[in-house]
């Protein structure tokens, strides 16, 4: 399975990181990470530049099983769905839509505004999982980091990607 990871913007960057970073062995994963992600972090392995739209998660015939977008901006949001694909995020995300594939948008902005609850609205009908970063207390987290793995598993859930990061109701 190959599985991108776009991180936009830098309010909740490091949720985007953590849940690259907790993808299982098995998945093959590439990263994106716009200017100002990058500007904050070190580059490592599979990291793409958002500039560079000629990487192969921008080609249907690349192969690319899901994409999540996390955190996802309201500007990144807009572009997706009304169709620029004037980046490598826009430009993935417009490839794994036309190809029918899975597409993750975790929003991380409070509140919505209409305009992005439209977009919102718009995307869903399209097949596109709209999963803002929201926690499940019956995990009975007990800090933050558990929080996050929370989080991240119930992306991982929606794209069908095995883990245990969190306690599941019983």
């Amino acid at each position: 399975m190959k599985v991108v990871i776009a991180v936009t913007g830098a309010s909740g960057a490091q949720l985007g990181l953590k849940a690259y970073k907790k993808l299982p062995p098995s998945i093959q994963k590439y990263l994106i990470l716009t200017k100002n992600a990058r500007v904050v972090l070190e580059k490592e392995e599979n990291i793409l530049s958002d500039e560079a739209i000629w990487e192969g998660p921008a080609s249907g015939s690349y192969g690319v099983d899901a994409m999540m977008v996390t955190p996802c901006s309201m500007n990144t949001l807009a572009k997706i769905a009304v169709g620029i694909a004037d980046n490598l995020t826009t430009r993935a995300a417009s490839v794994i839509i036309k190809e029918r594939k899975t597409l993750l948008l975790a929003p991380r902005e409070l509140p919505f505004s209409p305009i992005a609850l439209e977009h919102m609205a718009k995307l869903s009908q399209l097949n596109v999982i709209i999963a803002p970063p929201v926690l499940g207390y019956y995990s009975d987290p007990k800090s933050i980091e558990e929080m996050e793995d929370f989080i991240i598993g119930k992306w991982f859930d929606l794209l069908g990607i095995e883990h245990n990061l969190y306690k599941r109701w019983q």
